[in-house]
C-alpha cells in the first residue's frame, strides 16, 4: 500500500508571503506608473543609449545569448526533462512542473502583453513605423496585436519560469542515473541564464528597460509559486505512480 503523504508548502527564500506581494505590488506600481506616462524618459534614454554604443561584434554575441531565454526550445527542454525522469522513476510526478509552469505563463505572460498593448522599441524602425513617441505609451490597442506586446518581456519572465524547472528536475534525474550535481550548479542555472536574457533583451532593443524589469517582477512572483508545490507529497492515482516512489525533489520521505 502507498504510503500517504503528509502536504505542505514548500519553504522559499526570502521566506513568507511578503516578499511575493511585494513584486506583485511592484508590478502594479511600474504597470501604472508606465500608464500615467511616467518612466518613459528613463525607457526612451536607455534605448538610444543601447541604439549608440552597439557594434556589430556586441550586438551579434547579444543576439546568441538571448537564445537563453527562447521559450519554446526552453519548454520543450524542460519537458523532456521531466518524461525523461518520469520514464526513470515510473511515475508521472517528474512532468507535471513543467506542465504547471507552462499553464502559469500561458495564464499571466500574454494575457498580460494583450492588456498593456505596448509597443517594443524597434517599432519606429520596421513595421509598423511609428514615430518614436508613439512606440512608448501602453494600451495601443488601436494597433495589430502583433506589432504591441512588447509589456512584459516574455524572454525574460520565461527565463526565469523555466530555469527554475529545470533546476528542479536536474538533480533528481542526474541521481536517477548515480551522479550527483553540486548545490551551486543548480543555483548558476537558476539565476545565470535569467540575468543575461535580461540585458541582452534590453541591449538590442527588443524590450524597453521597464519591460524587462515587468518580465523580471513577473517571472520572480511564477517561480516561487512553482518552488512552493510540495511536488513530492502530490497524491497521485496508482497508475501514474511508482508504489516505492522516494522524495525526488526535497529529503522529505
Amino acid at each position: 500500500m502507498q504510503k500517504t503523504r503528509t502536504v505542505r508548502l514548500r519553504p522559499v527564500r526570502p521566506a513568507g508571503w511578503w516578499f511575493d506581494a511585494l513584486l506583485l505590488a511592484a508590478l502594479a506600481g511600474l504597470t501604472a506608473a508606465l500608464a500615467a506616462d511616467r518612466l518613459l524618459g528613463v525607457d526612451r534614454a536607455v534605448a538610444d543609449w543601447a541604439d549608440a554604443h552597439r557594434p556589430a561584434p556586441a550586438e551579434w554575441t547579444a543576439v546568441v545569448l538571448n537564445y537563453l531565454g527562447q521559450g519554446s526550445p526552453l519548454t520543450l527542454i524542460a519537458l523532456g526533462a521531466g518524461v525523461l525522469l518520469a520514464v526513470r522513476v515510473r511515475s508521472v510526478l517528474p512532468v507535471l512542473p513543467p506542465v504547471c509552469a507552462f499553464v502559469l505563463n500561458y495564464l499571466t505572460i500574454g494575457p498580460l502583453k494583450v492588456w498593456t498593448a505596448r509597443p517594443a522599441p524597434s517599432a519606429s524602425t520596421k513595421d509598423p513605423f511609428l514615430t518614436p513617441e508613439q512606440t512608448l505609451p501602453l494600451f495601443q490597442h488601436e494597433l495589430p496585436l502583433k506589432y504591441a506586446q512588447s509589456y512584459p518581456s516574455g524572454h525574460v519572465a520565461n527565463a526565469i519560469v523555466w530555469y527554475t524547472v529545470i533546476a528542479l528536475l536536474l538533480a533528481p534525474l542526474l541521481r536517477s542515473f548515480d551522479r550527483t550535481v553540486p548545490p551551486r550548479l543548480v543555483t548558476v542555472v537558476r539565476l545565470v541564464p535569467p540575468v543575461v536574457v535580461l540585458c541582452t533583451t534590453t541591449y538590442l532593443g527588443w524590450h524597453w528597460l521597464t519591460d524587462s524589469v515587468a518580465g523580471l517582477l513577473l517571472g520572480l512572483l511564477i517561480s516561487r509559486v512553482l518552488r512552493r508545490v510540495p511536488w513530492d507529497d502530490l497524491p497521485l492515482p496508482a497508475r501514474f505512480d511508482s508504489p516505492d516512489r522516494l522524495a525526488l525533489f526535497t529529503s522529505t520521505p
